[in-house]
């Protein structure tokens, strides 16, 4: 049985990622930590666990965060974990990081989107970006790993086949994104009451999102060159769910018959990973609840363009999820353990 401790386990990723862990056969969670809850019993902060973990929050020390723990998840506020991440590293534990904060390989960028300075910038190397259906050779071997965010997930996912294929032009990418309110946090903010967010579609922080510079990079790596796009987030009113429809020009004539077969070779071995039939799009809800990633897409031949649509749940492929899944990889246990899981409906 691995034994797993959780900093920061009161936010929305957090109660996601005791929910599956309780779900998962091999794992067994010893150690929560808050700073606002420290001393609350885990039902006391979320009633529905009542009797199903018997957990107490604890203020969060590195050095007995490790203790007897085999894996360490660190589901921070951005900027937090950078100041921890060493600490921890120190004690050898295998580490998984939910934050922002060592996703990124060039610390300058800290500073221009999260308006830090990097304080561990010699630790950005060691990180593993946690993409499997990227990197899951690397995740394999690493002790230290950077979980995703959630639309650099879906973004990524939907666009990697057209940018490892060169079916598109490298110039004029753009994502537009809609998320449910839960991945804005669980921080009360005036934009997120219930008044001001219902029956309302917005969108926020254009040519300005933290997420910009995380796409880029695994597009560029993907693409082998530098590429900057347009990503342009939205806000609508359902708790969970992600969707980003993806435009890109193509190079040469194809039909969406022939690229919707580009994109199941392409993920023919992943497991989280559904390809539409040919003209027909993913719905949020049928992922909602699930660590999977939809995908549909149509050439629309009077434009010259490729649209791709992809469909997550922020809170599990786009978050906890996917961590779940990077630690049953780096744990040696089967990939898909503890995240065969239906999509709730309705």
């Amino acid at each position: 049985m691995i034994k797993i401790a959780i900093a920061g386990a009161t936010g929305y990723t957090g109660s996601e990622l005791l929910r599956l862990l309780y779900l998962h056969p091999d794992v067994r969670v010893i150690r929560i930590t808050s700073e606002q809850h420290s001393g609350e019993r885990l039902s006391e902060v979320f009633p529905q666990f009542g009797d199903l973990m018997d957990l107490t929050y604890e203020t969060l020390n590195p050095e007995t965060l490790v203790k007897d723990a085999d894996l360490i998840f660190l589901a921070l506020p951005h900027t937090l974990s950078m100041e921890i991440v060493p600490r921890i590293l120190k004690n050898g534990t295998p580490l998984i990081d939910l934050s922002a904060d060592f996703r990124l390989k060039d610390a300058s960028l800290y500073k221009t989107w999260y308006q830090v300075e990097h304080t561990a910038p010699d630790l950005l190397a060691r990180s593993v970006y946690g993409l499997p259906e990227l990197y899951r050779d690397a995740i394999v071997k690493t002790r230290f790993l950077a979980n995703p965010g959630c639309y650099p997930t879906c973004a990524i996912l939907g666009l990697a086949p057209l940018i490892k294929g060169g079916f598109i032009q490298r110039q004029g990418i753009v994502i537009d994104a809609k998320s449910g309110v839960s991945g804005a946090g669980k921080s009360p903010k005036p934009h997120l009451h219930f008044p001001e967010a219902n029956e309302s579609l917005a969108a926020y922080r254009i040519g300005e999102h933290q997420h910009t510079p995380e796409i880029e990079q695994e597009i560029s790596r993907l693409a082998e060159e530098k590429i900057t796009l347009s990503f342009t987030p939205h806000l609508i009113p359902m708790n969970r769910g992600l969707l980003c429809t993806s435009y890109g020009m193509l190079n040469r004539k194809v039909s969406t018959k022939d690229m919707v077969e580009t994109y199941r070779a392409f993920y023919r071995d992943e497991p989280f990973i559904r390809i539409h039939q040919d003209g027909s799009l993913p719905n949020t809800r049928d992922v909602r609840g699930t660590n999977r990633c939809d995908i549909g897409l149509k050439v629309d031949d009077r434009t010259g363009r490729v649209i791709v649509v992809s469909v997550i749940d922020n809170l599990v492929k786009g978050a906890s999820g996917q961590a779940v899944q990077n630690m049953n990889l780096m744990m040696g246990i089967r990939e898909t353990t503890g995240l065969d899981l239906p999509p709730l409906t309705p």
